[in-house]
């Protein structure tokens, strides 16, 4: 049995049980890990400060035994909270995060994001010193996350590993994406166990 906390953040829109959440988890727990999907409020329209104050609500402070996993949005609300917490975690594995988004379409989907687009407001040295281990898995063919500008943040700024996933989209459902096995591996190589 390990001891190990594992925090999913699910995307902006998303649910518990969309995408590759459950089959993550399911695969964690036969390995011995806590997991909890998280619920995040208002998931059509994320707000910072609501996500980032929910996640500390559930997580507390974070902890060399706690992983957090982000999906789109949802590794930029662990960053941000990792930023105002006091300690580190075990690592961070952020698929398809980012800081520069393409091709919103609506004006309200441009408003909400904005915020979240602002990043003079992150500081990433101190992400970098509560992240742990981070890992970044991009897909080469995602619509809304650029590439290159992402990765060369997650990889300039944050030292984070980055995997680059061919064909993938932006990893959901829609996608055809309800197992993310490299997710999995990352986490195991992050604690120490086997695969």
């Amino acid at each position: 049995m390990n001891n190990k906390k594992v925090y999913i953040i699910h995307r902006w829109g998303g649910d518990p049980k969309a995408d590759w959440y459950v089959w993550l988890k399911n695969q964690l727990q036969d390995r011995g890990f806590e997991v909890y999907i998280l619920e995040m409020p208002n998931p059509e329209s994320p707000n910072i400060k609501k996500w980032t104050d929910f996640i500390s609500q559930q997580a507390g402070e974070p902890n060399d035994n706690m992983l957090f996993i982000g999906h789109s949005i949802g590794c930029q609300a662990i960053l941000r909270y990792l930023q105002e917490s006091q300690a580190s975690a075990l690592g961070v594995v952020c698929v398809a995060g980012w800081f520069r988004l393409k091709d919103l379409e609506t004006e309200e989907e441009k408003e909400i994001a904005k915020p979240w687009l602002d990043i003079s407001l992150i500081n990433f040295e101190k992400i970098k010193e509560n992240a742990g281990d981070l890992i970044a898995i991009f897909s080469d063919n995602d619509p809304y996350v650029s590439l290159e500008e992402n990765k060369k943040v997650f990889k300039e700024k944050l030292n984070a590993k980055i995997i680059i996933q061919k064909d993938k989209g932006h990893f959901t459902e829609e996608d055809g994406i309800v197992k993310l096995p490299v997710v999995l591996e990352e986490v195991l190589k992050i604690s120490k166990i086997k695969i």
